[in-house]
């Protein structure tokens, strides 16, 4: 069997892995809330809310094709925007749905850019870079607010800081570190067995403002459906909402499914049960099946026309 016969079945293998990944979050997210259930629950939230919540997931997966299509700048490659935009919405809204961004991201990454030919070395730039973008999000906006606005931490996360304020201090050195690095060394960096690319500092600012705008506006969906005449400032209440992202990255449950709502009630317990449920049907459910569905039809495609499109 030749080398080419070898890829094509284990490009085929590694769609229908990535179909069956999605095909079991979708069943997980509908176990978890009953189709019945979730629209009792949606009934509680007005329709101008439910409306605001659903533009500002359009808008924060727009802002979110910022990463590939910074990741394409970063490496010179001419791929036009529009299939930088396709390939960060689809991982983007498979990844935050299934979880397991490192792999499902990734794999998506490797299947949609080895089928536009980029190499494996290109792809494994690409998907550092973004990687990087979300760690680079998470210290530089949860470095300031962690400072500004200190929270008290949980008992769940069992982090040894009774507040935020020592790790907004942790990340805010980490950003600004690494800041520091980049304008003075112009190769990667290596820490044990990771390389961290260097991106130049231009390009490495305009990343910050793209990752800052992606935590913003992800805020902003759960922000819209809480009660309005319970809200808390909007910076107050962008940090309760990191602390509780935070907490599901580091509890490695798929989609922080179940922490993060258990430290946003902890943190704010005047939270309704239907705006998460809410907020999970605009922000994570709704992606992930628009995403299956582009991806579906793209493989189709592919399969019709028998080559890469």
């Amino acid at each position: 069997m030749n080398r080419q016969r070898l890829s094509q079945i284990a490009s085929i293998l590694l769609s229908l892995g990535i179909f069956v990944l999605c095909v079991w979050a979708i069943h997980n997210q509908l176990k978890e809330h009953p189709i019945r259930n979730l629209w009792a629950d949606l009934k509680e939230i007005g329709n101008r809310s439910l409306l605001l919540a659903i533009a500002f997931t359009c808008l924060n997966y727009l802002t979110l094709t910022g990463y590939d299509f910074l990741a394409i700048l970063y490496i010179r490659h001419p791929l036009p925007y529009r299939r930088a935009a396709f390939a960060s919405i689809v991982s983007h809204g498979i990844s935050n749905g299934v979880g397991l961004p490192l792999f499902s991201g990734s794999a998506i990454r490797y299947r949609l850019y080895s089928a536009w030919g980029l190499s494996v070395s290109e792809i494994a730039k690409i998907i550092a870079f973004c990687n990087l973008s979300f760690a680079l999000g998470v210290f530089a906006v949860g470095g300031v607010l962690f400072i500004i606005k200190p929270l008290a931490i949980p008992d769940l996360l069992d982090i040894n800081f009774a507040s935020t304020y020592p790790l907004g201090v942790i990340f805010l050195s980490i950003f600004l570190g690494y800041i520091i690095v980049c304008s003075i060394n112009k190769k990667p960096l290596k820490i044990a067995n990771v390389i961290i690319p260097n991106i130049p500092l231009k390009l490495c600012l305009t990343q910050i403002l793209v990752t800052s705008l992606d935590w913003t506006l992800a805020a902003a969906i759960l922000y819209v459906l809480l009660p309005y005449e319970q809200l808390p400032p909007f910076l107050a209440f962008l940090s309760i909402f990191l602390l509780a992202e935070f907490g599901g990255i580091i509890s490695n449950v798929p989609a922080g499914l179940g922490v993060f709502e258990a430290i946003i009630l902890l943190l704010l317990p005047t939270t309704l049960p239907a705006a998460l449920i809410a907020f999970r049907f605009a922000y994570h459910f709704l992606p992930l099946l628009a995403s299956v569905l582009m991806l579906g039809v793209y493989e189709l495609r592919l399969r019709l026309l028998g080559g890469s499109r």
